[in-house]
C-alpha cells in the first residue's frame, strides 16, 4: 500500500490567500469602474476612493472618503457632468458583479494548480 501525505492545511492556507488576492482584485476593479461615474468637479471625491481588504474576515470594501460622498451617492436630484451620476458605486457593483466573482474564482483556481 502506498503512503498518502495529507497537505490539506497547506492547501486551505493557499486558498485563503487566494481569496484575499481575489477580493483585492475585485475591489480594485470596482473602484476603477466607479471612478468613471463618480461626480467630478475638482476630482477630490474621485481621488478619495479606496479599497480595503480584511484578510481575517476575507471581506473587502470600496469607499469614498469625503464629507459629501454619501450625499452625492444618494441624492438623485443633483445634476452632474455627462457620464457622472449618483449611485456611482452601487450601479457599478451591480453591473460588475459577475466580473468581480470571476476575479475571485480565478485566484482560487490558480492556487489549486
Amino acid at each position: 500500500m502506498a503512503d498518502i501525505t495529507w497537505n490539506g492545511d497547506e492547501i486551505l492556507a493557499q486558498l485563503r490567500d487566494a481569496q484575499v488576492r481575489g477580493l483585492t482584485l475585485a475591489g480594485e476593479h470596482l473602484l476603477q469602474v466607479s471612478r468613471g461615474e463618480v461626480p467630478i468637479e475638482e476630482a477630490t471625491l474621485e481621488r478619495s476612493g479606496a479599497v480595503s481588504v480584511d484578510a481575517e474576515d476575507r471581506s473587502a470594501a470600496v469607499s469614498y472618503d469625503t464629507e459629501y460622498a454619501a450625499v452625492q451617492h444618494e441624492d438623485l436630484t443633483f445634476r452632474h457632468d455627462a457620464g457622472r451620476k449618483a449611485k456611482y458605486l452601487e450601479d457599478p457593483l451591480n453591473a460588475e458583479r459577475e466580473t468581480m466573482l470571476e476575479l475571485i474564482a480565478a485566484e482560487g483556481r490558480r492556487a489549486l494548480r
